[in-house]
């Protein structure tokens, strides 16, 4: 009880807010703010900081500095604060104007909830603070205590400047387990129409049935995934100008760094050695 809870990295921006939610959605089912919201901005340098003090802790053996640490993902401390507490039977009061911010104006929402990268959460005892701060000002890694373990289940997230408090519910409220569903079925009973199959004929039946994209067109095989990530692929698999029909040969490349490639016909298990002439998309029998 009484440990200091600590964001270590970066500050908070108006980035990846949502970024769990718009990768969980179809795709074209999204609309442009969340697009726009969900977008992530790394930091390097500032991964390498944090990381160097994370070291410098376990390093540290039965002294390390450190209680409990968890990653910032998903959600942003909205997530990571709340599960760091859990994780150690505790619960937590947090002050939201103590969060470092490199943007003025953002909501406690988005203040709480974004994902911004290149950061970690952490429980450090009170008597170890000095030895941590020593440790964040040799690596010049920014760190920020924003709060502390408490022995109440409770989760409270103050705002100094509404003087307010954006976040006040019991723990088992965020982590308890979800009310059970109860489903009410009625029975009713049905006749069942009788099918007259000679009426229908077989040719045109099948006919307008493989007509239906989802029964003959076996494209979603191809569209399911990226089709040219390697950087490899000289011909894609789809051709034409409205880019619809496949293509009846695979063409790729050996190498970055050579005109040579293989060819993979339709029906065939045999590779196809070629070789590029010195004008670029045109493709001869390899000798």
């Amino acid at each position: 009880m009484g440990a200091k809870l600590i964001v270590l990295g970066g500050p908070s921006m108006l980035i990846g807010l949502g970024g769990g939610a718009a990768s969980s959605m179809d795709s074209g089912s999204s609309n442009e703010n969340l697009d726009f919201a969900s977008v992530q901005r790394d930091n390097p340098e500032m991964e390498r900081r944090c990381q160097e003090v994370i070291d410098r802790c376990w390093q540290m053996g039965d002294d390390n500095p450190i209680c409990f640490i968890h990653d910032v993902g998903a959600g942003g401390l909205s997530n990571a604060m709340p599960e760091l507490v859990k994780d150690g039977g505790r619960g937590g009061r947090f002050e939201l104007r103590d969060i470092p911010s490199d943007e003025p104006g953002m909501s406690p929402l988005e203040i709480w909830c974004n994902e911004s990268q290149e950061r970690y959460v952490m429980a450090v005892a009170p008597e170890n603070l000095e030895q941590f701060d020593a440790l964040c000002r040799r690596e010049r890694c920014p760190y920020a205590v924003i709060g502390e373990a408490t022995e109440a289940h409770h989760l409270e997230l103050g705002d100094s400047y509404f003087d307010d408090r954006p976040v006040d519910l019991p723990m088992d409220v965020l982590f308890g387990k979800p009310p059970r569903m109860h489903r009410s079925v009625s029975r009713s009973s049905f006749t069942k129409p009788i099918f007259d199959s000679t009426k229908i004929d077989l040719n045109d039946a099948v006919s307008r049935v493989l007509r239906l994209p989802s029964v003959g067109s076996k494209s979603f095989l191809i569209t399911i995934g990226d089709r040219t990530i390697t950087g490899l692929v000289a011909r894609d698999q789809m051709v034409g100008p409205w880019q619809v029909p496949v293509s009846d040969v695979a063409v790729t490349s050996s190498s970055f760094d050579v005109k040579t490639g293989e060819a993979w016909p339709w029906g065939s298990a045999h590779r196809l050695r070629l070789s590029m002439r010195p004008h670029p998309g045109a493709w001869q029998w390899a000798k």
